[in-house]
């Protein structure tokens, strides 16, 4: 059975930091492409970064410079460091994993920005 558990978001104040984990089982983890995505109340999910099996990165436009995706294939686990959040940063955030025709995604962790 397939899991993919978000951990680590909460509430932080604008320019603070937060740093999310997705820990993977029932997956050959090293193989996949991984990718964090977002969603917030009535919008569209969108990708926010993705990293790929060999560790390319690519980032949305709105969060380079200030959001770090990387990944532990010892522990089968992604992160994603954000620093300087915004409040249009304030989503659920959730964890993807890609392989071929293989897709699963984690339960998604809130993530908000407030003062």
């Amino acid at each position: 059975q397939v899991q993919l558990v978000e951990s680590g978001g909460g509430l932080v104040q604008p320019g603070g930091s937060l740093g999310l984990s997705c820990a993977s089982s029932g997956i050959l983890f090293s193989i996949y492409a991984m990718a964090w995505y977002r969603q917030a109340p009535g919008k569209q999910r969108e990708l926010v970064a993705r990293i790929s099996s060999s560790s390319s990165t690519e980032y949305v436009d709105s969060v380079k410079g200030r959001f770090t995706i990387s990944r532990d294939n010892a522990k089968n686990t992604l992160y994603l460091q954000m620093n300087n959040l915004k409040p249009e940063d304030a989503a659920v955030y959730y964890c993807n994993a890609v392989y071929v025709g293989n897709v699963h995604w984690g339960q998604g962790t809130q993530v908000t920005v407030s003062s």
